[in-house]
């Protein structure tokens, strides 16, 4: 989809309306989600996340004297796909976060899609290529910053 097209702003809309996570169907990129391991079989959830976007605002001091590092802005220091990637694996918790891409964004939220893969599912622990997920070594991917969006974080 086009930026601006029709479509995509009758999906913002839609979007706006709905949770700050969801589950899809279906990925809305399957070109790109196929590209960064997805595959259509059991074991594999999709879902959408939503991302306040612009700095993080600390609360206002209450009162008394306000030091003078206390700024109210300031850079949280990892990329809003990555904060989207920890939101889903924190909600799913006995998913692990495969990897996420950019379906839209409007004047206020970023939207990221999720792939998380059930690492306990008979179709992945039989599929050679995925099977590696499941291994112990990999719980928590997205909070060690080991997907992509954590990667490049880190300066990897």
């Amino acid at each position: 989809m086009e930026r601006g097209s029709p479509e995509l702003k009758r999906m913002l809309i839609r979007w706006r309306r709905q949770g700050t996570i969801e589950r899809v169907e279906r990925p809305t990129n399957i070109a790109r989600a196929r590209s960064l391991g997805y595959k259509a079989k059991q074991g594999f959830v999709v879902v959408r996340v939503r991302v306040v976007k612009g700095r993080r605002k600390r609360p206002k001091p209450e009162g008394g004297r306000v030091p003078k590092k206390a700024g109210r802005f300031f850079s949280l220091n990892k990329s809003k796909q990555n904060v989207a990637e920890q939101k889903a694996a924190r909600k799913y918790q006995n998913l692990e976060v495969l990897n996420s891409y950019l379906v839209g964004e409007d004047g206020v939220s970023k939207w990221f899609e999720c792939i998380l893969v059930d690492t306990s599912h008979p179709a992945i622990l039989s599929d050679k290529e995925r099977r590696w997920i499941a291994d112990r070594k990999h719980r928590g991917r997205a909070f060690r910053g080991l997907t992509s969006a954590g990667r490049k974080s880190r300066g990897l």
